[in-house]
């Protein structure tokens, strides 16, 4: 039975990717994650990197649609929230061998005044801690502590002016890069938001392209996202067991599953003075794998579910998914670049 709703579902998948001929991110998929924009994935990537092909750069980006002069509250990673980073290089067994955590903090250096920058002082200077796992979580390491992530670039007064930062922008990113104590290259901050989407036409009943030689609309050109960026030696990410390098292009052992996530304490406590606590278990409530599949796969009253839910835990999904083959399906012509896995893939 769960091989059978399985097959199923791979098989409406890609009917899906045939019909709406997209390869898209997802940004404000879901309900609740709608309302908790912090927590939420919009785009992953894996590839060997270019300027370094012994790594691959894995990239997990977050907080959808930013306004890059969205003052005076301007955007940054939240606090509270674990980001994570998920790699399986071994199909046979269960769970994520590789995962790195990311938790971040505030601080307000000068709380006199309205201004994001002023005087050298950050009221958002933001850094971060990065965990490593690779057994499967069972055990820990701590590998950058106190991460710089820069600021939004607020204008020239704040960032390159005297009485701001009195620093060029550039550089302030490249201070961002560093590299962690077992090898990896890590980058955390704003960047603009690398996904061309109509989303526009997405949900517009699948008016993708634009039907009548319309033109189609970058609907998230000119925003900014927050990202992770991980640089790592393939020989964190192979496969236990196997040799340096592969038989051929087709060795399965040289395949890697990558998603992200994003979890938050299970409980909020509001105080009359304008402050809360979180408590709790901590509680997945953003993933991302395959783009576009919450939002143009799982129904609305689902979505919520979903982001909840593990690519592992297959009971669930099947539980989840058993219901989509009785959607009416309605005509979207056009062909398709749809990724089907049930992760972002990529060859080492």
């Amino acid at each position: 039975m769960l091989k059978s709703s399985l097959q199923r579902l791979s098989s409406f998948l890609l009917l899906m990717g045939l019909a709406m001929g997209v390869s898209a991110s997802s940004h404000r998929e879901a309900p609740l994650i709608a309302n908790d924009p912090l927590a939420d994935n919009t785009d992953v990537y894996a590839f060997r990197s270019p300027d370094d092909p012994n790594t691959v750069t894995l990239i997990a980006c977050y907080i959808p649609t930013e306004l890059p002069h969205g003052g005076p509250n301007y955007n940054t990673f939240g606090e509270n929230i674990r980001y994570e980073l998920h790699v399986d290089n071994d199909a046979t067994k269960s769970g994520d061998e590789v995962t790195y955590r990311f938790t971040f903090t505030r601080t307000n250096q000068d709380p006199s005044t309205f201004f994001n920058i002023r005087l050298g002082q950050q009221n958002l200077l933001t850094t971060y801690t990065c965990e490593r796992s690779i057994d499967g979580g069972l055990t820990w390491q701590t590998i950058v502590t106190s991460g710089k992530v820069p600021p939004p670039y607020i204008g020239e007064r704040s960032i390159d002016g005297p009485v701001g930062l009195n620093a060029s922008y550039a550089s302030l990113m490249q201070q961002a890069i560093t590299t962690a104590t077992s090898g990896e290259k890590v980058f955390c901050g704003p960047v603009d938001d690398p996904f061309f989407v109509d989303l526009g036409g997405v949900f517009d009943l699948g008016n993708l392209p634009r039907q009548g030689g319309a033109q189609s609309r970058d609907g998230i050109g000119q925003y900014n996202t927050h990202a992770i960026c991980i640089q790592v030696p393939i020989t964190t990410l192979l496969k236990a067991g196997v040799a340096p390098t592969p038989v051929n292009i087709l060795d399965g052992n040289f395949v890697i599953g990558f998603w992200a996530s994003a979890s938050r304490r299970a409980t909020r406590t509001l105080g009359t003075n304008g402050t809360y606590t979180d408590s709790g278990n901590w509680v997945q409530v953003s993933r991302l794998g395959m783009p576009l599949t919450n939002e143009v796969v799982i129904p609305l009253g689902s979505k919520d579910y979903w982001n909840s839910i593990c690519f592992l835990d297959l009971e669930r999904l099947v539980r989840l998914t058993s219901g989509l083959f009785s959607i009416r399906a309605f005509r979207i012509s056009h062909h398709t670049n749809w990724l089907l896995a049930k992760t972002a893939t990529h060859s080492l």
